[in-house]
């Protein structure tokens, strides 16, 4: 396998102002299961990309059904403005049980078309009880990879996404501003998934980073680490041959990477999907020493995993 390295693009346009955050659409993951779906034709890893596209129809299904979340007062989102923290902080916001209960729809509804490894991971999910699925989760959002129990951890990713998810879309936009950390998201602190350059309007050429957790995506400018905010030593690789849709932006001030697409390349490119769906980019990073910045709830990596 090889790889090219891409000059970076422009920065962001003079004179243009833009929206700092994007909130996820109510569809989000029913356009992800398409996506999916559409990334696993031909796809050497077809059939996993497909049961991925079956769990994001779940977790679409899980959003429509989850009840009016508890969400933070009028002053506590004061208070967050007024000291620059986001409302919704992953790591310490008291989760309700309704994100396990998302969780047993999810794995309910793709229980059948499951492989038998994977089956064995959702009956354990299936009788786990409430105590062990908090601290999973909790390990999971703390990326305390070591304490999970890896085959179980995207279905409890997923249930999370579709919680975090009912609470930003409930709250709004109001609710949220620029934090003291740019790196992470202003909704949830969760680090990226990835990066997006978007197209059209007063957003056309601008980056915006995509949250791991809430689906939400904050403006940063281009040809600046995600990670380190770092604007040296940054370079662009693709795997040779690909449609350049997908790259990965590398750091040498840090040794850090994390991918971004283009949708001017390809305008239905989803920050998860095609996250998943370009895992040789990843193993190619790892090749050349450089640590992925920011998680794929997903995709657990094991001790030995590059990605």
């Amino acid at each position: 396998m090889t790889a090219s390295i891409i000059q970076p693009g422009e920065i962001q346009p003079a004179g243009v102002e833009a929206p700092f955050i994007r909130l996820p659409e109510q569809a989000i993951f029913s356009r992800r299961s398409e996506r999916f779906k559409f990334l696993a034709q031909g796809h050497a890893m077809a059939d996993y990309l497909k049961f991925m596209a079956h769990i994001a129809a779940a977790q679409q299904q899980a959003l429509a059904a989850m009840p009016q979340p508890s969400l933070p007062d009028a002053g506590q989102l004061s208070l967050c403005r007024q000291h620059g923290m986001p409302p919704l902080t992953a790591q310490s916001w008291p989760r309700e049980r309704d994100w396990q209960v998302a969780l047993r729809q999810i794995v309910g509804e793709v229980q059948p078309d499951a492989r038998q490894a994977t089956r064995s991971a959702i009956e354990r999910l299936a009788s786990a009880d409430s105590n062990w699925l908090e601290a999973q989760a909790g390990h999971l959002l703390a990326s305390r990879y070591d304490q999970l129990d890896l085959a179980a951890a995207p279905f409890i990713g997923a249930a999370l996404q579709v919680y975090w998810v009912a609470m930003a879309t409930a709250l709004g936009l109001s609710a949220f501003g620029r934090t003291d950390n740019p790196t992470l998201c202003p909704v949830c602190a969760s680090a990226p998934v990835a990066s997006v350059v978007r197209i059209g309007g007063e957003e056309q050429g601008l980056r915006y980073l995509h949250c791991s957790l809430c689906e939400a995506e904050w403006h940063m400018v281009r040809v600046k680490c995600s990670s380190c905010e770092s604007t040296k030593g940054i370079a662009y690789f693709a795997v040779e041959g690909s449609s350049g849709a997908v790259k990965a932006e590398t750091c040498d001030e840090c040794h850090s990477y994390l991918k971004v697409m283009y949708m001017e390349r390809d305008h239905l490119v989803d920050p998860v999907a095609d996250d998943l769906a370009t895992l040789a980019l990843d193993i190619l990073l790892d090749e050349k020493g450089y640590m992925r910045s920011g998680p794929n709830l997903l995709l657990i990596p094991s001790a030995d995993s590059p990605t």
